[in-house]
Formats: structure tokens, sequence, C-alpha cells
């Protein structure tokens, strides 16, 4: 078994080996479970990986659409832009 401290918070770290075991990763929603003297804890979401949901590839000013619209058409505006002269090139 393995014990860790709670912060002033109400924090605690999962540690490392339980985590590994449980597949606990930054995002991981568990859920906590009061079982007479003691507390049980549950996984019961893991975070989207961002190449599967494609949250958060491309920077945009406009809002989110949904997934069958055509990307291309947020590119095209920027690329139509002309560049001023001397302008460096990021």
């Amino acid at each position: 078994m393995s014990a860790t401290s709670v912060t002033s918070k109400g924090q605690v770290t999962i540690p490392h080996d339980v985590r590994r075991q449980l597949g606990i990763r930054q995002g991981s929603r568990v859920a906590f479970k009061v079982v007479g003297d003691h507390a049980e804890l549950q996984v019961v979401g893991q975070p989207a990986e961002v190449g599967v949901s494609g949250f958060g590839m491309l920077k945009t000013s406009q809002p989110p659409a949904p997934a069958d619209f055509d990307v291309a058409s947020l590119l095209a505006p920027a690329a139509e832009k002309p560049r001023k002269k001397g302008a460096a090139h990021r």
C-alpha cells in the first residue's frame, strides 16, 4: 500500500505506481467512494489524445466549428493577406 499526504487544499498526489497500474494520466477523471472507514478511487474517464480529438492543433480566432467543417476555408483568408514589403517571414 502506498501512502501520501493531504495538502491544505485537500489535494493528494496519487503515487506513480498506482497511476501507472490504473492508467491515470494528466486530465484523467477519478471518482471517490467512501466505504466504511476507507475511500476507494476509480478511474471514470480518460482525456482524449490531442491527435485524436484535433482540439488545440490549430490556433484561430474563429469560434469552434463542427467536425465536418472544411478546415481549408480557415486557411484561405490568411493566405490571401498581402505581406508588407520587407516584413520578416514567420
